[in-house]
């Protein structure tokens, strides 16, 4: 087999720097990452004290449960810990997934559960922000007693254009992100330093004691964890967006952010005992739930007033909510970006369906998916319809992404079993991180009934959607049929001389996913021998290999028989768009250039002109064969994928190949053949008629 060495040629090197500290990347940092943490202080104390009596246990033993629930499980578990597991500079689940998948093939679950969960909570964070920042309405004096309608019809005007905007990119506004953010922390602190002397007492709260004393004395005090836990839920986007700002910024930034929501939190606390002492507030919902059961039982008990917007001046009430709706729509930009950004790794890491991608800017690592959006949309609509108020959404949120932080934690633990670091650090690791969460989701659990069952339903169904992409995959795999390449080469090269069989194409390009370059699949061949050949002057066999990097961009060119047969291996990272036909282009002109490849047609007028040949794509696309026996579980996979399939992009568009000139040849997939099949022959018996 005649052979020339492989050539490999990098497309682009990427640089993280992820232990600088800038400006640019500290007010970046306050834009794009806090925005779900930041907001917060909107609704985490409403949801503490919703349906109880305001009592000093209470608000100290609430609030020493969200200072130490930022303490060890933002600062420690993400800050500290999580964002030193860098793929080249990127974070993420799936960034860390790519870190560990060769360790354990079941590390795609956690990977999966994760990815669904923050999907998730795309679209619930959305609502449950801008609904709370628009319910501070209701304290001005000229919006007094705003209906709830109203504020729905408000919350989706704003959505509604959020969503609508996403198609032409957040780049030019994404600059006003970080000073807005900047603005919003300071008020958090203003607004919380401003009532601090109003009971000093409030500063016992950072003994852990208070904490314990709630969740072991007081009445169901353990569920209280599931409202506690909302003032972390957006510390998985400080590990998610560790390649936008760096590591170092986030670190730096953090200390400031952190200081701030304590700040707020003291301050509300300090205002509830100080004003409120063992008033009993309870939301609309509650006060109307089960005929005005609440009432009956607590006739003291008044309708709540979110004790964020008590901290502010009647002067400052509008522009307050002003920047409290802006800060909303911040953080719900920066879930919907992280949505777009996570589909397209599922889809590159083969654990989504194909889904068109734009780039609406030329900024980095911005990118915008229509199917996505529409999605998000649809289920942030949704849920405002159906719960309508932020302390009903409050029910919803918070269930979905404790599974996340669970499936972070298992694979942070195999990522430091790679990084060979002792094993009993590694178990109190686990012994730490997995009791504080197995102690949010059980108390999370509380939700279900209330409203948590939509935040598992949407996420189950995206996690189904993953899983059925990924073990449909598994199972075609287990019945693809690789040959080698040598033995047809005498073929190849007869078919190609023989002036007897029309020319196909100068160039005949196939997609391979053999990752050996020997090897090639056996229904390619059979596609271009059987039946009616394909002859061709060149052959080329074109693999496409997604590598654990985000930003690896390189090729390698095998020529197995120089000028006839070549092999081109792209090896990009999963954060990369295959554009193969702007990729596979780049390639040709490269070997043109060093003359390694003669790509003149071969036909004799236009070789006289010079003229360069024409290249075919084909893409095989596999369909279901009726000829299947497959247990009743895959066939229902199978069944799924294909669904999805038909619905998703193609895999022509899906490679980037919409515009060159593409066949796609479908050929019936059979995973399980038909082992007996029942019938006989009977004989034609012209006196009986049969």
């Amino acid at each position: 087999m005649h052979q020339k060495p492989t050539i490999q040629i990098n497309f682009s090197s990427v640089s993280k720097h992820v232990n600088r500290v800038t400006a640019a990347g500290l007010i970046v940092a306050m834009g794009i990452i806090y925005g779900d943490i930041g907001t917060s202080p909107l609704y985490v104390f409403s949801e503490i004290i919703n349906g109880k009596a305001i009592t000093q246990d209470l608000v100290l033993g609430g609030l020493s449960c969200i200072i130490w629930t930022l303490t060890l499980q933002t600062t420690i578990k993400y800050v500290l810990l999580t964002l030193k597991a860098d793929n080249r500079g990127e974070g993420g689940i799936f960034a860390l997934y790519t870190l560990v998948r060769r360790q354990k093939k079941w590390l795609v679950i956690p990977a999966m559960i994760g990815g669904a969960a923050l999907l998730a909570d795309g679209m619930i964070t959305p609502p449950i922000s801008v609904t709370s920042a628009i319910e501070g309405l209701d304290n001005i004096p000229i919006f007094k007693g705003i209906t709830t309608q109203t504020i729905v019809i408000i919350v989706l005007c704003i959505l509604a254009l959020l969503f609508f905007m996403q198609q032409f990119g957040t780049n030019s506004i994404g600059k006003m992100f970080g000073p807005i953010m900047i603005v919003w922390f300071g008020m958090l602190a203003v607004l919380g330093i401003a009532h601090l002397s109003e009971y000093w007492g409030i500063l016992k709260a950072f003994n852990p004691y208070w904490g314990i004393k709630l969740l072991t004395q007081y009445p169901k005090g353990f569920w209280i964890l599931g409202a506690v836990f909302l003032c972390t839920t957006g510390a998985e986007a400080l590990y998610s967006d560790l390649g936008h700002c760096g590591r170092a910024n986030i670190r730096y930034s953090w200390i400031v952010v952190k200081v701030c929501l304590i700040l707020n939190y003291l301050g509300q606390g300090a205002y509830l005992l100080s004003h409120n002492n063992n008033q009993i507030f309870a939301t609309t919902s509650l006060l109307k739930e089960n005929g005005g059961a609440f009432v009956k039982e607590f006739p003291n008990a008044v309708e709540m007033v979110n004790p964020f917007y008590s901290l502010m001046p009647h002067w400052f009430l509008i522009t307050g909510v002003v920047i409290a709706t802006l800060a909303a729509i911040i953080a719900s930009q920066a879930l919907i970006s992280g949505s777009f950004t996570l589909i397209a790794e599922a889809i590159r890491l083969n654990l989504w369906p194909k889904m068109k991608i734009n780039f609406p800017t030329e900024a980095k690592g911005q990118l915008y998916i229509p199917g996505i959006n529409t999605l998000l949309f649809a289920g942030c609509v949704g849920i405002v319809l159906y719960f309508k108020t932020s302390s009903a959404m409050g029910a919803a949120y918070g269930l979905a992404i404790t599974l996340c932080m669970l499936s972070t934690t298992i694979l942070f633990a195999n990522y430091l079993i790679s990084k060979r670091v002792n094993a009993m650090l590694i178990y109190l690791f686990l012994a730490v991180f997995l009791t504080i969460e197995v102690a949010f989701l059980i108390a999370n659990l509380e939700k279900f009934p209330h409203g948590g069952y939509v935040a598992l339903i949407v996420g189950g169904i995206l996690f189904a959607v993953m899983y059925v992409w990924y073990r449909a995959r598994k199972i075609k795999n287990r019945y693809v049929e690789f040959v080698r390449v040598e033995d047809y080469i005498p073929k190849l090269e007869e078919l190609s001389n023989d002036s007897s069989i029309p020319k196909y194409a100068t160039h005949l390009v196939y997609l391979t996913s053999a990752d050996n370059p020997k090897e090639i699949e056996h229904k390619i061949m059979h596609s271009i021998l059987n039946g009616k050949p394909k002859r061709a002057d060149i052959y080329w066999f074109v693999h496409v290999d997604t590598m654990d990097d985000p930003y690896t961009s390189e090729y390698s060119v095998t020529h197995i028989i120089p000028n006839d047969i070549i092999r081109v291996e792209f090896r990009l990272g999963f954060r990369i768009a295959p554009k193969i036909n702007l990729m596979f282009k780049k390639v040709v002109e490269d070997l043109v250039a060093n003359r390694e490849v003669n790509i003149t047609s071969r036909y004799e007028s236009q070789q006289r002109n010079n003229m360069v040949g024409d290249f075919q794509f084909i893409v095989l696309e596999k369909f279901l064969s009726q000829d299947n026996e497959l247990p009743f579980f895959e066939r229902l996979i199978m069944k799924g994928y294909f669904w999805a399939k038909e619905i998703s992009l193609s895999e022509e568009r899906g490679f980037g190949l919409e515009q060159s000139n593409v066949l796609v040849e479908k050929f019936p997939l059979v995973v399980a053949p038909v082992s007996s099949l029942k019938i006989k022959r009977v004989f034609y018996n012209e006196e009986e008629g049969y």
